[in-house]
């Protein structure tokens, strides 16, 4: 069995495509690619570079997948994509390979839903189960960990982290790292609050949520500093012994954070 490739489609001979995978019309697939069963490529993409893609993903058309990073310093290593499954990709996004200054590698977890004209730059380190709404853009070198949600026309800056589960809202210009749980937006960014729905709907019991609404009390409401919220968050594993977890997750963002977070 041969992959599902329109006529007009160009795919280098060299390409490695599971025999389910199909191609749109007029699309170029370049020599060093290799994509995974069942993965669907809609027509007008362009996906070149070291570039792997996974199974189950369905890449909508007008592409542009494995592209050198719009770095200067680029002098064409062999950098790479990954790509993992389930992801759908929507139109016009730009997901470009890494660069030498980091790992060399630009990472797309699994089940994400990339909306139309986002752009992910060089090194960035998407998760899984994320949501970047339209024109969302990473600049390079961001982390975005598992369940964040990004809103429309909001610019990242280079080297920023989101934990897992933060919310980001519409048109939010973010400099500073938004740790997990939370939701910012605004031109400065500021948080607002916690992702309570977000918790709940992903089977937060009670004490794991009031143990994150007890985190953003430490962190903006009591005017501590970062410091003496930290040490306070690290003593709450003593009595929410259900929210370990959930605490671990946030000391070791904010012992990571390089930006400083958004407060």
């Amino acid at each position: 069995m041969q992959p599902l490739i329109h006529p007009s489609a160009l795919v280098d001979a060299k390409a490695q495509l599971d025999s389910s995978v199909e191609i749109g019309p007029y699309s170029v697939v370049g020599p060093y690619v290799r994509i995974g069963a069942n993965t669907r490529v809609g027509a007008h993409c362009v996906i070149e570079g070291h570039t792997t893609i996974g199974k189950d993903n369905q890449i909508f058309q007008f592409n542009s997948i494995g592209a050198i990073p719009q770095d200067k310093k680029y002098a064409g290593e062999p950098c790479e994509l990954h790509i993992g499954d389930r992801n759908t990709i929507r139109e016009f996004c730009t997901l470009n390979i890494g660069s030498p200054g980091d790992a060399g590698v630009t990472r797309v977890g699994d089940d994400n839903w990339i909306m139309a004209y986002v752009h992910i730059a060089h090194d960035c380190m998407v998760g899984n189960k994320t949501i970047l709404a339209n024109n969302t853009t990473l600049g390079g070198h961001v982390h975005l960990a598992d369940w964040v949600i990004v809103g429309g026309l909001t610019g990242i800056h280079q080297f920023v982290k989101i934990g897992a589960h933060a919310m980001v809202g519409f048109s939010s210009a973010v400099t500073q790292d938004v740790p997990p749980f939370m939701m910012a937006d605004g031109n400065p960014l500021a948080v607002r609050g916690f992702n309570s729905e977000g918790l709940r709907r992903r089977q937060f019991g009670e004490e794991r949520i009031s143990a994150v609404k007890q985190m953003h009390k430490l962190l903006y409401r009591t005017g501590k500093t970062l410091a003496q919220a930290t040490a306070e968050i690290a003593e709450m594993t003593q009595s929410m012994p259900q929210a370990a977890a959930d605490v671990a997750l946030m000391q070791q963002f904010l012992a990571q954070s390089t930006r400083g977070i958004a407060r």
